[in-house]
């Protein structure tokens, strides 16, 4: 009987997949490849020859940094396709293109000091230049391929080790596995089942017997953070989306809490870690995966003023800023492109174009720093359009956070410490403030909030930083951001008559605000008609309005953000020796009028100036010149910063409304009201009954007068150290 296909016996086996040549051919590309790269960074040069690479290898690796940064639009230009292979598989030619620069580092530094003889390994930090995706744009088929998102950093572990290599031995025979190659990433090893040694004459081994030998393996630093998409990339009512990355080596401790970064890394999965009562159910769901980004390079906004997470400006942008500059009229057509659709409010909408700018940060030779940003508080009548600022200000500021101070916590707008579920460590996460770094944080409905709150936000205002000592982790984070502001008064309404009592606010928190504008809802019929034409107005073309069509003079919304941008990060002005000698004795002569006011008795200048308010000051006129892009603030700028401060500031505490706050009352008075409080403790025992009007007729009789009695015992009454049987009755007699 004839034999034929597989009966015959010249055919042995059949290898159907063919991997032994396909792992050989696999490693020959990954060699050719690893040539190129090799030979990129050799002879990659720019004009003049400059090798720009492997000079930047070698200087790096004497100074023994042992890593590289690498552009891939440069790789690109040399050889398009090592490109594509980064971009399309990296996880497979990383590795080789950091092979191939450890080679060349070997070349180039040879011969090496005694005792340095091995080489290190190089470590490979990628970035582009090309467009970055949204966090919402990451899908499936990017998997395992080079991405580029931004985002802003919300929190960050400490740095832990990473084996790249193990060695593992087995319990019962003591057979060493070294040198096991662990994969990159948060993925782990399978430890094998069964031992592998030959067991002749010998029992075999049990199940699970390796272990790994710590002192045997290779490990690396790496670190996980958490990354936020960015504020305005977030949909209206919908949660922003974080996604976890993972850095190692030199990546490590480069971002912090509240940096906006943008990323070039390789979007990776990993299987998810269930435990608890679910844990067995889980185990079907082999599929799932949760991902996470390894990242390979890191672009961080250096300048705090959003520049790392915008688009850079064009020559033809620069020339229209410059053109912008020039016009003498540019800070009245900037003031009316502040909220054009709320009518009136001018000095506010100038108060808010100088906090958009900025003043100039400074650091002292002492090491202190003071701080750049300007604070504005809106205090007022409901009905005045205070929230439709702030909203605007968002939008306009390069980088903007909105909160409602009633919705608001401490922990919310500075830091919070909270306990990682996965390691179960502690990590810092940051709130709004950190958030806004180099920005605006609005904080809206801020009498609302509670005083221990508004408490925590004394140090981020004044010293721009947020001091954390919580659960071993002590750290300080930094809040240089502008904060906008806006109240209403404790009745409601402002009521005139009622003076200080309008307000709710500790002298601490006020001192810190460079400008605080009461807005009044006057009745005016002028006032008013004019105000109803422009809403009626504004209803009738809504549909017609837009940012393309803004009116002669005004600058659109994008033109004034990427214009508000460009100032904080090229401009930085200070004062002039003439400006400076103006202010100074402007601020000499001041004082000076409220210490001869206190001598005689008067009660001309009620409010001295302190130093805090002199720098106030100084902030305003250096934002003015930097709106027109000028290096220096002169005695113009001065004027219109003194009118500023007028008008705001001062014009309201000499209405008596705040009254109380640090420099906002005379000396006298405090000693009065102070001597009348002493009194009233020591005459009047804790518990004991004493008729109201007794009371007062007693220090009437000393040439008290009458209205400061009454101040006296109800803020007493408000502290709960006096109770008064009808104290509504009392509220209304005191007015």
């Amino acid at each position: 009987m004839a034999m034929e296909g597989f009966d015959q016996g010249s055919v042995f086996f059949s290898d159907n997949f063919n991997t032994g040549d396909n792992d050989q051919s696999g490693k020959h590309v990954l060699q050719v490849f690893k040539k190129k790269f090799k030979d990129f960074l050799r002879q990659f040069h720019e004009c003049n020859f400059n090798f720009k690479y492997r000079d930047a290898l070698k200087r790096n690796y004497n100074q023994r940094k042992f890593f590289l940064e690498v552009n891939l639009e440069d790789l690109a230009a040399y050889d398009e396709a090592s490109a594509e292979k980064i971009y399309k598989q990296p996880t497979e030619y990383l590795p080789v293109f950091e092979e191939a620069a450890k080679e060349l580092a070997d070349e180039l530094t040879t011969p090496r000091p005694i005792g340095e003889e091995i080489v290190e390994d190089i470590q490979i930090l990628l970035n582009s230049d090309a467009n970055c995706i949204p966090m919402r744009g990451m899908k499936p088929d990017t998997v395992s391929k080079l991405i580029k998102i931004s985002g802003i950093i919300i929190s960050a572990t400490g740095i832990r080790a990473k084996a790249t290599k193990i060695a593992i031995q087995c319990r019962s025979c003591r057979n060493v596995i070294p040198n096991i190659p662990i994969r990159p990433g948060l993925e782990g090893y399978p430890m094998p089942r069964q031992c592998t040694t030959e067991q002749a004459g010998r029992p075999k081994c049990p199940l699970d017997p390796y272990f790994i030998m710590p002192d045997k393996c290779q490990c690396v630093d790496f670190q996980t953070l958490k990354m936020q998409e960015l504020h305005e990339h977030v949909p209206q009512g919908e949660m922003p989306r974080h996604t976890q990355l993972y850095v190692d080596r030199y990546l490590c401790d480069r971002m912090v809490p509240g940096n906006r970064v943008l990323i070039l890394g390789i979007l990776s999965i990993r299987k998810v870690a269930k435990t608890g009562k679910n844990a067995g159910r889980d185990k079907a769901l082999v599929g799932i995966r949760s991902s996470y980004i390894r990242v390979v390079g890191i672009q961080i906004d250096g300048e705090h003023t959003g520049s790392g997470t915008h688009p850079p400006v064009t020559a033809e942008e620069e020339e229209q800023f410059r053109r912008l500059a020039a016009d003498p009229n540019l800070y009245d057509r900037i003031t009316r492109s502040i909220a054009p659709s709320i009518y009136g409010a001018v000095d506010m909408k100038k108060a808010i174009a100088c906090l958009l700018f900025g003043g100039s940060r400074k650091k002292m030779p002492d090491g202190l720093c003071r701080r750049g940003d300007i604070n504005v508080l809106m205090l007022g009548d409901p009905g005045t359009a205070k929230s439709q600022l702030l909203k605007f200000v968002e939008n306009v500021s390069p980088v903007g956070v909105y909160t409602s101070g009633k919705g608001s916590s401490a922990a919310g707008l500075t830091a919070s410490v909270m306990r990682d579920p996965s390691t179960r460590n502690f990590v810092m996460e940051g709130g709004a403030m950190v958030l806004a770094d180099g920005g605006v944080v609005c904080i809206d409905e801020f009498d609302k909030m509670r005083e221990d709150d508004r408490v925590a936000i004394h140090e981020a205002m004044e010293q721009q930083t947020i001091s954390i000592a919580k659960a071993g982790i002590t750290t300080t984070l930094n809040t240089r951001c502008s904060v906008l502001a806006a109240a209403n008064s404790v009745f409601g309404r402002w009521e005139d008559s009622k003076g200080e009592d309008n307000i709710n606010f500790m002298p601490t928190i006020l001192s810190r605000f460079d400008m605080i504008f009461i807005v009044k809802d006057d009745h005016n019929v002028e006032k008013d008609i004019t105000l109803a034409k422009h809403v009626l107005n504004l209803h009738a073309n809504a549909q017609s309005v837009d940012d393309s069509n803004a009116p002669v003079g005004e600058l659109s919304v994008p033109l004034l953000k990427k214009y508000i941008h460009y100032c904080r990060v090229k401009c930085g002005p200070r004062l002039t020796l003439e400006a400076g000698e103006k202010l100074k004795n402007r601020y000499v002569m001041m004082r000076s009028l409220a210490g001869k006011a206190e001598k005689e008795g008067e009660k001309r200048l009620a409010i001295p100036l302190t130093v805090r308010q002199l720098e106030a000051i100084i902030r305003i006129s250096e934002s003015i010149a930097k709106m027109s892009l000028l290096p220096f603030a002169t005695e113009t700028h001065v004027d219109e910063a003194l009118r500023l401060f007028q008008v705001s500031t001062i014009s309201a505490a000499s209405s008596g409304s705040l009254a109380g706050a640090e420099g906002f009352i005379s000396e006298e008075d405090h000693d009065m009201l102070t001597r009348i409080e002493k009194n009233l403790k020591k005459r009047f025992a804790i518990g004991t009954q004493v008729s109201q009007k007794n009371i007062i007729n007693d220090f009437v009789k000393q040439k008290y007068p009458e209205q400061a009695i009454l101040k006296v015992i109800y803020a007493m009454i408000k502290r709960g150290e006096l109770q008064h049987r009808q104290q509504r009755k009392m509220l209304y007699r005191i007015y």
